[in-house]
């Protein structure tokens, strides 16, 4: 099977699918199977941390372009919050790798609000500045005034 399907990626996994099915333990590609189960855990934290990026993107955003805040800044940060908590909610054990996840996130959101409001780099502090009480709850982050 494995041959037949190597460059279909779909089909291996319905094959795979009705092998496990039909008790057919024997044809199965175990390395193969253990390492798309793997794929499947790492994307899900993938998922995570570019929510997570998303979220703090438009915290700074918020927080240091208030000019601009509007009802579409609101509802994404509103829909973060919440595909977050459900992606938590469904995947706890993704609770012990958040303080990895959420740095590297906020590295990548740096760069995105940069990007989107044309600020310098150098404005948005380099140690996210939103803890977690603010991130996941209803915290709205007050405009900087220089």
């Amino acid at each position: 099977m494995a041959s037949a399907n190597q460059h279909d990626h779909y089909a291996w996994l319905l094959d795979t699918a009705a092998l496990i099915r039909a008790g057919r333990f024997e044809g199965l590609d175990t390395a193969q199977i253990a390492e798309e189960l793997e794929d499947m855990g790492a994307s899900t934290a993938r998922e995570l941390e570019n929510r997570f990026g998303v979220l703090f993107a438009h915290l700074l955003k918020w927080r240091y372009q208030s000019v601009r805040r509007g009802a579409s800044w609101e509802t994404t940060i509103k829909e973060q919050r919440q595909r977050i908590a459900r992606l938590l909610r469904k995947n706890s054990s993704l609770k012990a790798q958040l303080a990895e996840i959420a740095d590297d996130a906020y590295s990548d959101a740096r760069l995105i609000a940069r990007r989107e409001t044309g600020l310098p780099e150098a404005v948005f502090p380099v140690v996210n500045p939103f803890t977690w009480e603010h991130t996941l709850s209803d915290f709205w982050p007050e405009a900087i005034v220089e």
